[in-house]
């Protein structure tokens, strides 16, 4: 557990490190690909968030700060009536998510919980990245 929270405390340098990569990859360009990236993202963020705040609060401020600003990117470029779909995206990608970070917590098998931790890291990045890039 102490081995995830050390990992969560060095997003913000990970996500330093591999913004010159994230820059290399195209953000979406259709406005139905940019709904489904953020929305996504507002869904890792608040399983991100959520697992924060049972083992790092001052991490999870910031997360949540992350959040609201892809909410706002995310409603703008939601057409209206998608309010459905788009709350789908977003529990599905909270849901997947929360099961990686749980999986890297409390898993038994080192290896496999670190596989978790860097996807977690990774898919969190991705969406970090854009704001910080």
């Amino acid at each position: 557990m102490g081995g995830l929270k050390t990992l969560l405390r060095l997003i913000p340098l990970f996500l330093a490190l591999a913004a010159p990569l994230s820059a290399a990859r195209a953000f979406p360009t259709t406005s139905d690909a940019q709904l489904q990236f953020f929305a996504t993202c507002v869904g890792r963020m608040s399983a991100l968030m959520e697992h924060q705040w049972m083992f790092d609060g001052a991490a999870s401020e910031i997360t949540e700060s992350h959040r609201e600003t892809l909410i706002s990117l995310m409603n703008a470029v939601m057409p209206t009536g998608a309010g459905r779909d788009v709350l789908s995206l977003r529990i599905e990608a909270k849901l997947a998510h929360s099961a990686l970070l749980t999986r890297a917590t409390f898993n038994e098998n080192p290896e496999d919980a670190h596989w978790a931790e860097l996807t977690a890291v990774r898919h969190t990045g991705e969406c970090q990245s854009f704001l910080l890039g």
